[in-house]
């Protein structure tokens, strides 16, 4: 089993505390829907400033399953990072560009377009670019949600 050291673990928790996300989506286990004209976008302090979230199902920053949207505008970089939580992506709209590493490498970049499904295990460092476009991507987890940057220095709630 893998220690978690005291500094790791308050990066993560100050990761979940800074998350920002206010909206709280369709409870699990209860019938619901979202329509598309009714999801609410919001920015996230985590990402840049242009790149909006949407909160689907549960509450990111509680334990439990939750679904969210991400709306990356054309050309925006999201720098190497990683989430303690494992992931499903569903690409929804867009060329969805990912790439794996601890640094931002376009060579390593990888396109999924509409549709397209994967898994991105916890704490796997990545980076994405909307190369061709605005992409949406549909995550799926087991909460709390959380985002660590490899350089510090890439993280937007740093530079506030």
């Amino acid at each position: 089993m893998k220690k978690i050291f005291p500094k790791t673990l308050s990066l993560i928790f100050l990761s979940i505390i800074v998350v920002n996300v206010q909206a709280q989506g369709l409870q699990a286990k209860k019938l619901g829907q979202i329509r598309p004209d009714s999801i609410t976008w919001q920015s996230f302090a985590a990402f840049p400033p242009e790149v909006r979230l949407a909160v689907l199902i549960g509450n990111p920053i509680t334990a439990g399953g939750y679904t969210v949207r991400v709306k990356v505008p054309a050309g925006v970089v999201l720098k190497p990072h990683r989430h303690p939580e494992d992931r499903i992506y569903t690409v929804i709209s867009g060329v969805f560009y990912i790439g794996i590493g601890e640094k931002y490498d376009p060579a390593k970049l990888i396109a999924f377009a509409p549709g397209s499904v994967f898994v991105l295990p916890a704490n796997t460092p990545h980076f994405h670019w909307a190369k061709s476009g605005e992409y949406v991507s549909q995550v799926s987890a087991i909460g709390p949600l959380g985002l660590e940057y490899v350089d510090p220095s890439d993280d937007p709630r740093k530079k506030k």
